[in-house]
């Protein structure tokens, strides 16, 4: 059995955080929560719904919020975040940070073959300029790398190859 720390998946929006998370359970003793949902659930409205009317400032704060209340109450899961997630203060704290990296021109691939990918499009605001999420992309990048405890290189990987390399890893890394 692994121990009780928490996984935290960070990674570019459309890396496969989701996908990645769903996996691992089938295959460990992990739950999994995902830190937009909570967002969504608490505000009671889409993500992109909170952009338009609320405002980025006011998205990050509730991402701050999520992160204490995942620092102090939750254990034993695995929890996918949102693409800026990574910046919260705590995030150590929470648990074991793994980075799902992928070039961007591969995660934009990845988005636009999915069966659903003018819907995954659509709800990730960040993503409607590709001109201005490369620049995010790059931006992030460096930040993802440096604040990550194990990196998994998603590009040539199945969902379950990565799981399967993300669980050996934890369990490597504990």
């Amino acid at each position: 059995m692994l121990s009780l720390k928490n996984i935290i998946l960070i990674g570019f929006m459309g890396v496969g955080k989701g996908s990645v998370a769903r996996e691992v359970i089938k295959h460990s003793n992990y739950m999994t929560m995902d830190t937009d949902d909570l967002i969504e659930s608490i505000e009671n409205k889409k993500i992109k719904k909170i952009f338009i009317e609320d405002g980025e400032t006011h998205f990050r704060n509730l991402e701050k919020d999520v992160a204490t209340w995942l620092e102090y109450s939750v254990k034993n899961t695995l929890i996918s975040t949102g693409g800026g997630f990574y910046k919260q203060k705590n995030l150590k704290k929470i648990g074991t940070v793994v980075l799902l990296d992928s070039p961007f021109d591969k995660i934009i691939k990845r988005i636009k073959n999915h069966p659903n990918a003018f819907k995954k499009l659509k709800k990730r605001p960040l993503l409607q300029n590709l001109e201005e999420a490369k620049k995010l992309y790059d931006e992030r990048r460096p930040e993802y790398l440096a604040l990550a405890d194990i990196i998994i290189d998603v590009t040539k990987k199945s969902v379950l190859e990565c799981s399967k390399e993300l669980l050996k890893k934890v369990k490597n890394n504990a």
